[in-house]
């Protein structure tokens, strides 16, 4: 019989709730499946875009944590303190755990005062918070200058600024205020969404534009003025914001990177197929990684990619444990849903692997797409926490 093991999930976003999850279902109960999560609520990220405009509740898009220990799942609330990756363990509220598996889900920590003046003049819309104040904050906009900025790349959910601004555009026009508030998209980018091709980059340009939103690219913010209420750009170039809705410069967790485990893109380096680190017994799945693409650019920091790199690594865990089943690879296929406003939504999809170049596809928006996209935020809520 093979001895009890210990599998040690740090984070309970998406990729480390799926990890979790899978293993626990999977293994028997004699093996030890310990997540480490520090807030009581997961909120799914995607919903944040809905919440910031009003079209969702917090209650709608959240769900507790501990509901997770139904399952079997130890949980372990707490900050994490330190992590040591030649033990393979993470200190905890002062106390150390030591694992047989360690499964680094952190993410990408959020750094909005590294930009002068961002934090104090603006809204975050990548944390619930911020998306909660945003929404407080449209719903009073009557006139003025509406700015979406991005703070830096890379970030996570690349869609998501384009997102915000069409959805910030539709609102102000079913509140019957557009023609008073003008809305503009700052971003350090070439283009929206440059990983996925110019061909997609153009195509998703062309919709947000048609919305009646300028995009300005090629613009990397230096610091804001928030009583001037004027962004400032390292082109020298300016802009006046009456709201200031923006996605904050991104960067791995101080205790990833105190851990020693990022590399020179400042992220964790992984091996692409099976997300195992440079450390015996330790994958690292999702934001928190540096994955390259043949194009140079990184694999984008999505939820679809946290998903599927968390199924790869807890059936490659439970097959080096048990025997069962057979090794899987991570093949860099994903996927996500771009909404315009008024009930509509895009959908690109590729893989993001392919050579020369990732190949990426982009459906025209329509109705039942934005409805497949409300269908996956019920059915992964569901899924997961039921």
């Amino acid at each position: 019989m093979t001895a009890a093991k210990i599998i040690l999930v740090l984070g309970g976003g998406i990729g480390g709730i799926v990890a979790a999850s899978l293993l626990r279902k999977r293994l028997p109960p004699a093996h030890r499946v310990i997540l480490v999560e520090r807030e009581a609520q997961h909120v799914f990220p995607p919903s944040l875009l809905w919440l910031m405009v009003g079209a969702r509740s917090e209650q709608q898009i959240s769900r507790p944590i501990a509901r997770l220990a139904e399952s079997g799942i130890e949980i372990v609330s707490g900050e994490i303190e330190r992590i040591d990756p030649q033990t393979r363990s993470a200190r905890v509220g002062g106390k150390e755990i030591t694992a047989d598996y360690m499964v680094v889900a952190l993410g990408a920590e959020l750094a909005p005062e590294t930009i002068p003046g961002l934090a104090e003049a603006g809204h975050n819309f990548y944390t619930l918070n911020g998306a909660r104040a945003l929404a407080r904050a449209r719903a009073e906009l009557r006139q003025g200058h509406l700015v979406v900025l991005v703070g830096g790349v890379p970030f996570k959910c690349p869609a998501a600024p384009y997102e915000a601004a069409m959805l910030l555009e539709a609102d102000a026009r079913i509140r019957g205020v557009r023609e008073r508030v003008s809305v503009d998209l700052y971003t350090p980018e070439p283009g929206p969404m440059p990983v996925a091709g110019p061909e997609v980059s153009a195509k998703v340009r062309q919709v947000v534009e048609s919305r009646g939103v300028r995009v300005h690219t090629e613009q990397a913010v230096a610091k804001v003025d928030p009583s001037g209420r004027l962004v400032h750009f390292k082109s020298g170039a300016t802009a006046p914001f009456d709201l200031l809705a923006y996605v904050p410069p991104h960067r791995a967790p101080a205790v990833v990177r105190a851990a020693g485990l990022v590399g020179e893109s400042g992220w964790i380096p992984v091996n692409r197929q099976t997300l195992e680190t440079k450390f015996a017994g330790i994958y690292a799945i999702g934001d928190v990684t540096g994955i390259p693409l043949v194009t140079g650019k990184p694999l984008p920091k999505a939820g679809v990619f946290a998903h599927g790199e968390a199924e790869v690594v807890a059936n490659n865990i439970v097959h080096a444990i048990t025997g069962e089943g057979a090794p899987r690879a991570f093949e860099g296929h994903g996927s996500c849903f771009i909404e315009i406003g008024g009930g509509r939504a895009g959908f690109g999809s590729g893989n993001f692997f392919a050579e020369p170049a990732p190949q990426i596809g982009l459906r025209a928006p329509g109705l039942l797409l934005h409805w497949g996209k409300v269908a996956y935020e019920k059915y992964w809520l569901y899924r997961w926490f039921q």
